[in-house]
């Protein structure tokens, strides 16, 4: 891929940030730097810091000292979860007139929070896992049996995310949940192939089937159980596969995402790809997903990090006008 076109950029990875998924993230940032840093591009990296100022507008002075004071006109976004994910910095960056990878304001917004996204995907035909919503432990009427899933509306990586077997287990649970978010999602668990499809570019990458040693694919599972295999792509017949992709291209294309991201899914015993959520900034480690699926269609990782590049110029414009609209 020619990337003389990046010559007239100064292009700031930002990671770090005031997420729980802090450490991924500076994982992540570290293997984009030395990828775009070995085919010549000017890079820096941003690790922004784990508490950033509460007001909005100070963040906001915070990243323009960065962005003025690097000479950054072009931010390649390897934030997870709160702050960088969930639209709060994709809306800062469009008031200040600098690209950035990844989808628009509105789009990370909704992905990031549970509630929302589902609602959408109802609306489309999409299938989602039954669940009810709550924000307190004394709340725990739900209209199916256990065992269940417990985790918080927004929020990535699986932090916080319990498989509950029996009521007695179930405070436990919730009050993990409520640690990372003061809203709960208690969904019906659903016997499954754990499932996931990449989209670059808005197309679909093959399908990968999770295999985790653990109950679900859980935080260690992702990070740290060497144990967990990856199937790609996933040993399920052709017409199943077919639909999981298309299933995951509607996903992605009703929370209006561009270019890339991670749809979720459970494959269930009757074939149905049942989403679970919408990771804009899927991970960038050398055990994430997205990368995984994109070696299988002999994508390199500098390949699909300049692939993610682009979209900052492919989706500048459009991600400004989606910013504009959610206010």
């Amino acid at each position: 891929m020619d990337t003389k076109r990046w010559n007239r950029f100064k292009i700031g990875i930002f990671m770090g940030g005031p997420s729980y998924e802090y450490a991924v993230s500076l994982k992540s940032g570290e293997a984009v730097r030395k990828a775009l840093k070995k085919e010549g591009l000017d890079v820096i990296s941003v690790v922004l810091p784990r508490h950033l100022p509460l007001k909005a507008g100070e963040t906001c002075a915070l990243l323009k000292k960065i962005i003025s004071n690097e000479s950054i006109n072009l931010v390649f976004n390897a934030l997870h979860g709160r702050f960088g994910e969930d639209g709060q910095l994709q809306r800062i960056l469009d008031g200040l007139g600098i690209p950035y990878t990844g989808s628009g304001a509105r789009a990370s917004y909704l992905a990031m929070d549970k509630l929302a996204s589902r609602r959408i995907f109802k609306k489309a035909g999409i299938s989602v896992p039954r669940y009810v919503v709550i924000n307190k432990l004394n709340c725990k009427k739900f209209p199916f049996s256990f065992p269940v899933v417990v985790k918080p509306v927004n929020g990535g990586s699986s932090i916080g995310v319990s498989i509950t077997e029996a009521k007695k287990d179930l405070d436990k649970a919730v009050r993990l949940a409520l640690a990372y978010d003061d809203r709960v999602i208690i969904e019906e668990y659903i016997p499954g192939r754990e499932i996931t499809v990449g989209i670059m570019e808005d197309k679909p990458l093959p399908v990968i089937q999770v295999v985790p040693k653990q109950k679900f694919y859980s935080y260690s599972a992702k990070y740290e159980d060497h144990g967990t295999d990856y199937l790609i792509p996933a040993p399920i017949p052709a017409h199943l596969q077919k639909r999981a992709r298309s299933q995951a291209v509607k996903a992605h294309k009703a929370l209006g995402c561009s270019s890339f991201s991670r749809i979720d899914m459970i494959l269930n015993g009757e074939g149905r790809a049942v989403v679970l959520e919408v990771n804009t900034i899927p991970g960038l480690t050398d055990r994430s997903l997205l990368p995984k699926a994109a070696r299988f269609k002999n994508m390199s990782f500098t390949d699909v990090c300049l692939k993610i590049l682009n979209s900052a110029l492919c989706n500048g414009k459009e991600n400004k006008m989606r910013s504009e609209n959610s206010k």
